[in-house]
């Protein structure tokens, strides 16, 4: 079931938000427009919704986070830890 199509539809599950709404409203239905197979779009009928939304808000402000540049840099994560442990 790790065709690539299926990964390429999940990947769009999490990254587009249309196409998520479409899936959330008619999952089949948008599954077979992607050209998945039966197997596929039974499995993604059965998918954690709640997971799925929660999910893709996750990776969306990490990837805006990212492109903005708006993270600590490893150093500076690392010296907040550094910092903290110091301090115990």
């Amino acid at each position: 079931m790790s065709s690539p199509a299926f990964e390429a539809f999940l990947a769009r599950l999490y990254t587009d938000g249309e196409t998520r709404q479409r899936f959330l409203a008619e999952p089949r239905a948008v599954a077979r427009a992607a050209g998945l197979g039966e197997a596929e779009c039974e499995a993604l009928e059965r998918i954690d919704r709640e997971g799925l939304v929660l999910a893709a808000e996750s990776f969306g402000r990490k990837r805006k986070r990212r492109a903005t540049g708006d993270r600590p840099s490893i150093w500076r994560r690392w010296l907040r830890a550094f910092s903290w442990q110091a301090r115990k």
